[in-house]
């Protein structure tokens, strides 16, 4: 008796320091978090004084001058928003399609060549993307989708690679018994159709986890984009236009309306995140598995 208690004082004094610890971490990286959401608050007349720590987080004024600032018409957000939003869901909805279509046809079919294509994938895919970012240049440019064709450029270059994306997609159609398909198949059913109206309506996590990869890429994309759409202000997204418009205006002043507009990007990710989190983690692992 006595030695159940001791281990139970014992695992209670453990559990009270890892929640310490992770209230610690937690408050740690929620800090930069919370700074950019206040400061997008803070009024700005000119000029912003800080004055020590408490100040930096919490303004002495609040108010939303900062937000109609970037949503009138003395910026062009609103464009560069809607240019993010464009690029992100065109580029989730073709990647999700082109990587379903792979993996499907990695799990279940057999031909010659399949080992050697995904070995040959996988070690393409250690390599970094900016390796090819000047000869995608010039082919874009040759193309005419660079600059104020950039738009399409980005939408281009970030589908033409999806099928290399296959790998937990693929182990999540492992798990999904080949027997179902077989069935089908002794009934007549064409691949095209076994894979429409049984393997997807059974593939919703990994169907949403792929989404939500695939629109997160071009949704925070920074060197790509700036480097396509180089001088041309209307073809810039978010991250880009934010950053050059921060860089050349008076960064003291613009900070905190740089903040406001990071907060505006932050939102629609979050409410994706927020209610589509369990089909998130059902599709990371059910895919975790080995192919």
């Amino acid at each position: 008796m006595a030695r159940e208690t001791s281990m139970k004082r014992k695992r209670a004094i453990g559990n009270a320091f890892s929640y310490i610890l992770l209230i610690l971490i937690s408050l740690i990286w929620l800090f930069p978090f919370v700074g950019v959401l206040l400061n997008s608050f803070r009024s700005y007349d000119g000029a912003v004084e800080y004055g020590g720590m408490v100040n930096y987080l919490i303004p002495k004024h609040f108010s939303l001058d900062n937000y109609k600032f970037i949503l009138s018409n003395a910026t062009n957000y609103k464009q560069w928003y809607l240019n993010t939003i464009l690029i992100s869901i065109c580029v989730a909805i073709l990647q999700t399609v082109i990587i379903l279509c792979v993996s499907y046809a990695l799990s279940r079919m057999r031909f010659k060549g399949r080992t050697f294509l995904m070995r040959f994938w996988l070690v393409l895919g250690m390599f970094p993307g900016f390796l090819t970012m000047i000869c995608l240049y010039f082919l874009l440019k040759q193309m005419g989708l660079t600059q104020a064709g950039a738009i399409p450029g980005l939408i281009l270059v970030s589908v033409a690679s999806s099928g290399m994306g296959y790998y937990v997609c693929k182990g999540y159609f492992d798990t999904i018994p080949k027997a179902l398909d077989e069935a089908a198949r002794i009934d007549g059913a064409s691949r095209a159709r076994v894979f429409l109206t049984m393997i997807i309506p059974m593939s919703k996590p990994i169907i949403i986890y792929t989404a939500l990869v695939a629109f997160m890429a071009p949704w925070c994309d920074y060197i790509f984009a700036s480097y396509i759409a180089f001088g041309h202000d209307t073809s810039y997204n978010v991250a880009v236009a934010m950053y050059r418009w921060m860089n050349t205006g008076d960064y003291q002043g613009y900070f905190t309306r740089f903040c406001a507009g990071g907060v505006l990007v932050a939102i629609p990710v979050t409410i994706l995140f927020m209610c589509l989190q369990r089909y998130y983690v059902e599709g990371v692992t059910g895919g975790a598995v080995k192919g």
